[in-house]
Protein backbone atom coordinates (compact mmCIF):
# COMPACT_ATOMS: atom_id res chain seq x y z
CA UNK A 1 0.00 0.00 0.00
CA UNK A 2 1.28 3.61 -0.97
CA UNK A 3 1.99 6.09 1.52
CA UNK A 4 -0.53 8.27 -0.47
CA UNK A 5 -3.43 6.41 1.08
CA UNK A 6 -2.43 7.79 4.43
CA UNK A 7 -4.59 11.18 3.18
CA UNK A 8 -7.58 9.03 3.45
CA UNK A 9 -8.86 9.47 7.63
CA UNK A 10 -9.74 6.56 7.31
CA UNK A 11 -6.61 4.77 6.40
CA UNK A 12 -4.03 6.81 8.33
CA UNK A 13 -3.54 5.08 11.32
CA UNK A 14 -3.45 1.99 9.21
CA UNK A 15 -0.36 3.90 6.87
CA UNK A 16 1.40 4.92 9.87
CA UNK A 17 1.22 1.38 11.63
CA UNK A 18 2.55 -0.65 8.50
CA UNK A 19 5.71 2.41 7.44
CA UNK A 20 6.48 1.77 11.01
CA UNK A 21 6.98 -2.73 10.68
CA UNK A 22 8.54 -1.93 7.76
CA UNK A 23 11.45 0.75 8.86
CA UNK A 24 12.17 -1.32 12.11
CA UNK A 25 12.62 -4.92 9.88
CA UNK A 26 14.79 -3.34 7.31
CA UNK A 27 17.54 -2.37 9.55
CA UNK A 28 17.80 -5.69 11.01
CA UNK A 29 16.75 -7.96 13.79
CA UNK A 30 19.42 -7.38 16.50
CA UNK A 31 18.56 -5.38 19.67
CA UNK A 32 21.78 -3.42 19.08
CA UNK A 33 20.61 -1.67 15.98
CA UNK A 34 18.40 1.80 16.33
CA UNK A 35 15.08 2.03 14.88
CA UNK A 36 14.68 4.97 12.88
CA UNK A 37 11.48 5.93 11.20
CA UNK A 38 11.05 8.54 8.68
CA UNK A 39 7.40 8.88 7.16
CA UNK A 40 7.24 11.24 3.45
CA UNK A 41 4.95 11.22 0.60
CA UNK A 42 4.48 13.15 -2.69
CA UNK A 43 2.36 15.90 -2.98
CA UNK A 44 -0.54 15.53 -5.55
CA UNK A 45 -1.49 17.43 -8.36
CA UNK A 46 -4.50 18.61 -7.81
CA UNK A 47 -5.23 21.53 -10.49
CA UNK A 48 -7.73 20.02 -12.82
CA UNK A 49 -9.84 19.23 -9.46
CA UNK A 50 -9.48 22.83 -8.03
CA UNK A 51 -10.31 23.86 -11.64
CA UNK A 52 -13.78 21.78 -11.78
CA UNK A 53 -14.48 23.58 -8.55
CA UNK A 54 -13.73 20.47 -7.06
CA UNK A 55 -11.44 18.91 -4.19
CA UNK A 56 -8.60 16.02 -4.81
CA UNK A 57 -7.61 13.07 -2.95
CA UNK A 58 -4.90 10.02 -3.39
CA UNK A 59 -6.58 7.27 -4.70
CA UNK A 60 -6.47 3.69 -2.50
CA UNK A 61 -5.21 1.60 -5.03
CA UNK A 62 -3.70 3.93 -7.48
CA UNK A 63 0.25 5.44 -7.52
CA UNK A 64 1.65 7.35 -4.71
CA UNK A 65 0.81 10.65 -7.15
CA UNK A 66 -2.63 9.39 -8.87
CA UNK A 67 -5.39 11.59 -7.43
CA UNK A 68 -9.16 11.81 -8.06
CA UNK A 69 -11.34 14.64 -7.29
CA UNK A 70 -14.83 14.97 -5.03
CA UNK A 71 -17.30 17.28 -4.07
CA UNK A 72 -16.40 18.58 -0.42
CA UNK A 73 -18.76 17.35 2.46
CA UNK A 74 -18.71 21.06 3.61
CA UNK A 75 -22.13 22.07 2.59
CA UNK A 76 -23.82 19.15 3.61
CA UNK A 77 -21.86 19.56 6.79
CA UNK A 78 -23.28 23.57 6.54
CA UNK A 79 -26.94 21.62 5.69
CA UNK A 80 -26.84 19.54 8.68
CA UNK A 81 -25.83 22.93 11.27
CA UNK A 82 -28.97 24.11 9.42
CA UNK A 83 -31.03 21.42 9.81
CA UNK A 84 -30.14 21.49 13.83
CA UNK A 85 -30.48 25.32 14.26
CA UNK A 86 -34.10 24.82 12.92
CA UNK A 87 -34.63 21.60 14.93
CA UNK A 88 -33.54 24.19 18.22
CA UNK A 89 -35.48 26.79 16.78
CA UNK A 90 -38.57 24.78 16.43
CA UNK A 91 -38.05 22.46 20.23
CA UNK A 92 -38.22 26.00 21.35
CA UNK A 93 -41.06 27.47 20.18
CA UNK A 94 -42.57 23.66 20.88
CA UNK A 95 -41.63 24.23 24.92
CA UNK A 96 -43.29 28.10 24.60
CA UNK A 97 -46.00 26.90 22.94
CA UNK A 98 -46.56 24.14 25.77
CA UNK A 99 -46.09 26.66 28.58
CA UNK A 100 -48.82 28.98 27.01
CA UNK A 101 -50.95 26.00 27.00
CA UNK A 102 -50.19 24.82 30.28
CA UNK A 103 -51.03 28.74 31.44
CA UNK A 104 -53.97 28.64 29.48
CA UNK A 105 -55.41 25.51 30.94
CA UNK A 106 -54.64 26.49 34.28
CA UNK A 107 -56.38 29.73 33.70
CA UNK A 108 -59.27 28.25 32.43
CA UNK A 109 -59.35 25.30 35.49
CA UNK A 110 -58.82 28.25 37.58
CA UNK A 111 -61.80 30.14 36.19
CA UNK A 112 -63.99 27.18 35.83
CA UNK A 113 -63.42 26.79 39.95
CA UNK A 114 -64.30 30.19 41.07
CA UNK A 115 -67.36 29.86 38.85
CA UNK A 116 -68.23 26.64 40.22
CA UNK A 117 -67.87 28.47 43.62
CA UNK A 118 -69.69 31.13 42.36
CA UNK A 119 -72.63 29.37 41.32
CA UNK A 120 -72.26 26.54 44.71
CA UNK A 121 -72.42 29.98 46.67
CA UNK A 122 -75.53 31.39 44.57
CA UNK A 123 -77.13 27.49 45.48
CA UNK A 124 -76.64 27.64 49.25
CA UNK A 125 -77.88 31.30 49.64
CA UNK A 126 -81.14 29.97 47.21
CA UNK A 127 -81.29 27.03 49.83
CA UNK A 128 -81.04 29.11 52.51
CA UNK A 129 -84.27 30.94 51.59
CA UNK A 130 -86.20 27.99 52.31
CA UNK A 131 -86.39 26.96 56.10
CA UNK A 132 -83.73 23.91 56.61
CA UNK A 133 -84.87 21.15 59.53
CA UNK A 134 -81.95 20.58 62.02
CA UNK A 135 -81.65 18.13 64.74
CA UNK A 136 -81.45 19.17 68.29
CA UNK A 137 -77.30 18.22 67.98
CA UNK A 138 -77.88 20.78 65.12
CA UNK A 139 -79.05 23.52 67.31
CA UNK A 140 -76.68 22.48 70.34
CA UNK A 141 -74.01 22.78 67.66
CA UNK A 142 -75.12 26.11 66.52
CA UNK A 143 -75.81 27.98 69.61
CA UNK A 144 -72.43 26.20 71.39
CA UNK A 145 -74.36 24.85 73.66
CA UNK A 146 -76.59 27.52 74.40
CA UNK A 147 -73.28 29.61 75.33
CA UNK A 148 -75.08 33.15 74.69
CA UNK A 149 -78.54 33.69 75.87
CA UNK A 150 -80.55 36.72 74.01
CA UNK A 151 -83.26 36.68 75.95
CA UNK A 152 -86.53 34.92 77.35
CA UNK A 153 -90.25 35.57 76.36
CA UNK A 154 -93.15 33.64 77.47
CA UNK A 155 -93.01 31.07 74.68
CA UNK A 156 -88.97 29.98 75.24
CA UNK A 157 -85.73 31.50 75.43
CA UNK A 158 -83.45 33.27 72.34
CA UNK A 159 -79.61 31.93 72.09
CA UNK A 160 -77.08 33.71 69.82
CA UNK A 161 -75.56 31.03 67.40
CA UNK A 162 -73.97 31.13 64.33
CA UNK A 163 -74.55 29.10 60.54
CA UNK A 164 -71.19 28.88 59.20
CA UNK A 165 -70.52 32.34 58.35
CA UNK A 166 -73.68 33.18 59.38
CA UNK A 167 -74.98 34.59 62.80
CA UNK A 168 -78.14 33.77 63.82
CA UNK A 169 -80.68 33.64 66.48
CA UNK A 170 -82.56 30.52 68.06
CA UNK A 171 -85.48 30.49 70.15
CA UNK A 172 -85.67 27.34 71.94
CA UNK A 173 -89.43 26.70 72.77
CA UNK A 174 -90.61 26.04 76.47
CA UNK A 175 -94.18 26.30 76.76
CA UNK A 176 -96.47 24.54 73.80
CA UNK A 177 -100.00 25.79 73.50
CA UNK A 178 -102.28 24.45 71.15
CA UNK A 179 -101.29 21.28 70.24
CA UNK A 180 -98.27 22.70 68.59
CA UNK A 181 -100.05 25.13 66.98
CA UNK A 182 -97.40 28.11 67.62
CA UNK A 183 -94.60 26.14 66.19
CA UNK A 184 -96.81 25.13 63.20
CA UNK A 185 -98.37 28.79 62.48
CA UNK A 186 -94.21 30.02 62.84
CA UNK A 187 -92.41 27.76 60.19
CA UNK A 188 -96.01 27.59 57.82
CA UNK A 189 -96.63 31.02 57.87
CA UNK A 190 -93.04 33.06 58.16
CA UNK A 191 -91.05 30.30 55.92
CA UNK A 192 -92.54 30.93 52.94
CA UNK A 193 -92.44 34.75 52.37
CA UNK A 194 -89.80 37.26 52.42
CA UNK A 195 -89.68 40.62 52.71
CA UNK A 196 -87.26 43.24 53.68
CA UNK A 197 -89.03 44.39 56.63
CA UNK A 198 -90.48 40.68 57.67
CA UNK A 199 -87.55 38.66 60.08
CA UNK A 200 -86.39 35.78 57.66
CA UNK A 201 -86.49 32.07 59.01
CA UNK A 202 -83.17 30.12 58.52
CA UNK A 203 -84.81 26.84 59.80
CA UNK A 204 -86.53 24.84 62.58
CA UNK A 205 -86.17 21.90 64.97
CA UNK A 206 -88.66 19.43 65.01
CA UNK A 207 -86.70 16.95 66.98
CA UNK A 208 -89.12 14.87 69.43
CA UNK A 209 -91.00 17.02 71.84
CA UNK A 210 -87.53 19.50 71.34
CA UNK A 211 -88.37 22.15 69.29
CA UNK A 212 -86.61 25.55 67.88
CA UNK A 213 -87.08 28.58 65.39
CA UNK A 214 -83.41 29.60 63.66
CA UNK A 215 -83.98 33.27 62.54
CA UNK A 216 -81.49 35.35 61.16
CA UNK A 217 -79.87 37.83 63.56
CA UNK A 218 -80.67 41.33 64.25
CA UNK A 219 -77.71 42.84 66.13
CA UNK A 220 -80.23 45.61 67.72
CA UNK A 221 -82.50 43.91 68.92
CA UNK A 222 -86.34 44.93 69.77
CA UNK A 223 -87.51 48.05 69.34
CA UNK A 224 -88.68 47.85 73.20
CA UNK A 225 -85.83 48.77 74.59
CA UNK A 226 -84.88 51.71 72.59
CA UNK A 227 -88.76 53.04 73.52
CA UNK A 228 -88.95 52.01 77.12
CA UNK A 229 -86.86 54.59 78.12
CA UNK A 230 -89.18 57.10 76.95
CA UNK A 231 -86.13 58.72 75.37
CA UNK A 232 -86.27 57.36 71.96
CA UNK A 233 -86.54 60.58 69.88
CA UNK A 234 -83.22 61.75 71.45
CA UNK A 235 -81.58 58.38 71.16
CA UNK A 236 -83.01 57.61 67.17
CA UNK A 237 -84.29 61.00 65.82
CA UNK A 238 -87.66 61.83 64.66
CA UNK A 239 -86.35 60.82 60.86
CA UNK A 240 -85.11 57.45 61.83
CA UNK A 241 -88.73 56.90 64.03
CA UNK A 242 -90.52 57.67 60.91
CA UNK A 243 -88.80 55.25 58.67
CA UNK A 244 -88.93 52.74 61.65
CA UNK A 245 -92.74 53.42 61.09
CA UNK A 246 -92.69 53.45 57.37
CA UNK A 247 -90.68 50.04 57.61
CA UNK A 248 -92.89 48.54 59.94
CA UNK A 249 -96.07 49.55 57.70
CA UNK A 250 -94.66 48.08 54.44
CA UNK A 251 -94.30 45.07 56.61
CA UNK A 252 -97.90 44.54 57.36
CA UNK A 253 -99.09 45.77 53.60
CA UNK A 254 -96.92 42.69 52.37
CA UNK A 255 -98.38 40.24 55.09
CA UNK A 256 -102.10 41.42 54.20
CA UNK A 257 -101.57 41.92 50.17
CA UNK A 258 -98.45 41.07 49.08
CA UNK A 259 -98.65 37.21 49.79
CA UNK A 260 -101.13 34.47 47.87
CA UNK A 261 -103.01 34.25 51.43
CA UNK A 262 -103.43 36.94 53.74
CA UNK A 263 -101.21 36.46 56.94
CA UNK A 264 -103.22 38.28 59.85
CA UNK A 265 -100.47 38.46 62.86
CA UNK A 266 -102.80 39.36 65.65
CA UNK A 267 -99.37 40.55 68.38
CA UNK A 268 -98.18 43.57 66.37
CA UNK A 269 -95.95 45.21 69.70
CA UNK A 270 -92.53 46.86 70.12
CA UNK A 271 -91.50 43.73 71.28
CA UNK A 272 -92.01 42.00 68.09
CA UNK A 273 -90.70 44.35 65.50
CA UNK A 274 -86.68 44.10 65.94
CA UNK A 275 -83.96 46.06 64.25
CA UNK A 276 -81.28 45.28 61.94
CA UNK A 277 -77.82 46.79 61.98
CA UNK A 278 -79.19 49.99 60.03
CA UNK A 279 -82.08 50.09 61.92
CA UNK A 280 -84.41 48.74 59.78
CA UNK A 281 -87.28 47.34 61.27
CA UNK A 282 -88.56 43.59 60.35
CA UNK A 283 -91.75 42.24 61.73
CA UNK A 284 -91.29 39.12 63.64
CA UNK A 285 -92.79 36.41 65.95
CA UNK A 286 -95.70 34.58 63.76
CA UNK A 287 -96.75 32.68 66.46
CA UNK A 288 -99.90 34.09 67.02
CA UNK A 289 -100.69 34.80 63.39
CA UNK A 290 -103.66 33.00 60.96
CA UNK A 291 -104.21 32.69 57.41
CA UNK A 292 -107.28 33.64 55.11
CA UNK A 293 -108.08 34.22 51.70
CA UNK A 294 -107.54 37.87 50.58
CA UNK A 295 -111.46 38.07 49.17
CA UNK A 296 -112.72 36.68 53.00
CA UNK A 297 -113.28 39.98 55.09
CA UNK A 298 -114.23 38.19 58.06
CA UNK A 299 -111.96 36.02 60.00
CA UNK A 300 -113.46 33.24 62.68
CA UNK A 301 -111.66 33.37 66.03
CA UNK A 302 -112.74 30.76 68.72
CA UNK A 303 -110.73 32.81 71.19
CA UNK A 304 -108.95 36.22 71.97
CA UNK A 305 -105.02 36.39 70.82
CA UNK A 306 -102.99 39.24 71.03
CA UNK A 307 -100.99 41.38 74.01
CA UNK A 308 -103.06 43.46 76.14
CA UNK A 309 -103.33 47.03 75.24
CA UNK A 310 -102.40 46.19 71.53
CA UNK A 311 -105.19 44.32 70.91
CA UNK A 312 -108.29 45.48 69.03
CA UNK A 313 -111.74 45.63 70.72
CA UNK A 314 -113.18 43.41 68.30
CA UNK A 315 -110.65 40.57 68.86
CA UNK A 316 -111.68 40.09 72.23
CA UNK A 317 -115.73 41.15 72.03
CA UNK A 318 -117.29 40.81 69.57
CA UNK A 319 -119.42 44.03 70.21
CA UNK A 320 -117.53 45.67 68.51
CA UNK A 321 -117.66 44.03 65.00
CA UNK A 322 -116.13 41.42 63.36
CA UNK A 323 -112.40 40.49 63.46
CA UNK A 324 -110.48 41.20 60.10
CA UNK A 325 -106.95 42.23 59.08
CA UNK A 326 -107.80 45.62 60.57
CA UNK A 327 -107.32 44.19 63.62
CA UNK A 328 -103.57 44.45 63.03
CA UNK A 329 -104.21 47.58 61.47
CA UNK A 330 -105.33 48.66 64.84
CA UNK A 331 -102.18 47.21 66.74
CA UNK A 332 -99.83 49.02 64.34
CA UNK A 333 -101.69 52.47 65.79
CA UNK A 334 -101.21 51.73 68.97
CA UNK A 335 -97.20 51.14 68.41
CA UNK A 336 -97.30 54.29 66.58
CA UNK A 337 -98.45 55.86 69.75
CA UNK A 338 -95.33 54.24 71.70
CA UNK A 339 -92.68 55.42 68.86
CA UNK A 340 -94.04 59.11 70.07
CA UNK A 341 -93.73 58.66 73.18
CA UNK A 342 -97.54 58.91 73.80
CA UNK A 343 -97.39 56.30 76.42
CA UNK A 344 -95.40 57.68 78.66
CA UNK A 345 -97.61 60.52 79.79
CA UNK A 346 -100.26 57.78 81.15
CA UNK A 347 -97.46 56.41 82.78
CA UNK A 348 -96.19 59.33 84.49
CA UNK A 349 -99.65 59.81 85.11
CA UNK A 350 -100.81 56.65 87.00
CA UNK A 351 -98.43 54.75 89.88
CA UNK A 352 -99.68 51.43 88.37
CA UNK A 353 -100.31 52.14 84.67
CA UNK A 354 -101.15 48.35 83.96
CA UNK A 355 -104.53 49.19 84.89
CA UNK A 356 -104.87 52.18 82.26
CA UNK A 357 -106.64 51.47 79.51
CA UNK A 358 -104.24 54.08 76.98
CA UNK A 359 -106.97 54.50 73.85
CA UNK A 360 -109.47 55.73 77.27
CA UNK A 361 -107.27 58.26 78.92
CA UNK A 362 -106.57 59.54 75.22
CA UNK A 363 -110.30 59.90 74.46
CA UNK A 364 -110.51 61.56 77.62
CA UNK A 365 -107.64 64.26 77.05
CA UNK A 366 -109.37 64.87 74.04
CA UNK A 367 -112.53 65.33 75.15
CA UNK A 368 -111.35 67.43 78.01
CA UNK A 369 -109.64 69.75 75.31
CA UNK A 370 -106.22 68.81 76.74
CA UNK A 371 -103.43 67.68 74.41
CA UNK A 372 -101.04 65.02 74.67
CA UNK A 373 -98.29 66.76 75.40
CA UNK A 374 -94.72 65.48 73.61
CA UNK A 375 -91.13 67.16 74.04
CA UNK A 376 -90.14 68.37 70.50
CA UNK A 377 -87.00 70.01 70.94
CA UNK A 378 -86.82 71.17 67.28
CA UNK A 379 -89.78 72.86 65.63
CA UNK A 380 -89.34 71.23 61.82
CA UNK A 381 -89.76 67.55 63.65
CA UNK A 382 -93.11 69.08 64.52
CA UNK A 383 -94.18 67.91 61.11
CA UNK A 384 -92.88 64.28 61.63
CA UNK A 385 -94.87 63.93 64.86
CA UNK A 386 -97.96 64.99 63.52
Amino acid sequence: MGLAACLSIRGALRCIMLHMFRSTFSQGNTEEHSIHLSLHWSKPSCENCEAKGKYCQLKNNGTESETECFRSNRQGHGVSRKLIVAGIVIGVLLVLFLIIGLYTVLSLKKRKKGDQKKIEGFLEDYMALRPTRYSYADIKKITDNFKKKLGQGGYGTVYKGKLSSQLVAVKVLENFKGNGEEFINEVGTIGRIHHVNVVRLVGYCADGYRRALVYEFLPNGSLEKFISSGNQSRTLGWEKLQQIAIGIAKGLNYLHQGCNQRILHFDIKPHNILLDHNFSPKVSDFGLAKLCSKDQSVVSMTTARGTIGYIAPEVFSRNYGNVSYKADVYSFGMLLIDIVGGRENVRAAEQDSSQVYFPEWMYNQLEKGEEIEIRIEKDEDTKIFK
